[in-house]
């Protein structure tokens, strides 16, 4: 049955700190039916978990993913795509921090799923699309949405619209990934400093700030302000605050403990 294979490997590094999510179905990591609610299953695993802060995503192989299982849709009933794309683009909805480190192909449903996350990484041969106007289809998991908001409603009408595909460095260019690598290697070790970088921080702090520029970016100026102050007055009397300040004073390394 098309709709079925795949696997989502989920390893821990960093004293259990940071969870790993891998890919791993063929050489091009094509994401099935299956796959989908796997990768939700993963997250509540994953948010159940107060010691992880940080989840890389990551794909096995030569590309991070192709897309989705286009045969394998004519499988499913149609009244099943009604909730198409709640399970895969879980990561938006995570209380953790989640990096998308991208290598080679990043298309349809895989795409989606980096745009769900909260910070990408690529490599300088990665590339970017929506193909799905050649099915005669559009995207189906937040992929509209979430591309018009981070590169400009007129630039994402044209890539959609053509399934034109965005470069390593344009999508630098635009915001669209956080920075470039040369070469799979340097995109680990550039994963790798930025995961040491934030877990170091209060993981209520980042839990807070991720969810005030999420729940504030699509509101009025003055209701994401004012969510903003509200959050900070919230961790003004939290245990990390305090530390964070007493850490600074005596000229040391925090400790932060997420209260």
């Amino acid at each position: 049955m098309a709709l079925t294979g795949g696997e989502i490997k989920l390893t821990r590094g960093h004293d259990g700190r940071v969870a790993y999510l891998t890919l791993d179905h063929g050489k091009y990591n094509i994401i099935t039916w299956e796959t989908r609610q796997v990768m939700a299953d993963r997250f509540a695993e994953i948010d159940a978990d107060d010691d992880i802060q940080v989840v890389v995503i990551r794909g096995e192989g030569e590309h991070f993913s192709s897309g989705g299982d286009i045969a394998g849709f004519m499988e499913v009933d149609p009244i099943d795509f009604t909730d198409l794309g709640h399970n895969v683009t879980a990561p938006s909805r995570s209380s953790k921090v989640v990096i998308t480190a991208v290598d080679g192909y990043c298309f349809g449903v895989g795409f989606e799923l980096a745009l769900s996350s909260d910070i990408r990484v690529a490599t300088e041969r990665s590339q970017f699309a929506l193909p799905e106007m050649n099915l005669g289809m559009i995207p189906g998991s937040g992929g509209t949405q979430r591309l018009a908001r981070l590169i400009g409603l007129s630039r994402a009408k044209y890539h959609v619209l053509t399934a034109s595909r965005i470069n390593a460095a344009d999508a630098k260019d635009w915001g669209l990934v956080a920075d470039l690598a040369a070469d799979r290697a340097e995109l680990d070790e550039k994963v790798e400093q930025l995961v040491t970088k934030l877990i170091g921080f209060s993981p209520l702090a980042a839990r807070t700030a991720k969810e005030v520029l999420d729940r504030g970016v699509d509101a009025p100026l003055y209701s994401g302000i004012e969510l903003e102050r509200k959050a900070y007055a919230m961790l003004r009397s939290s245990k990390d605050f305090a530390e964070g300040v007493a850490a600074f004073t005596e000229k040391r390394a925090p400790k932060f403990q997420g209260r």
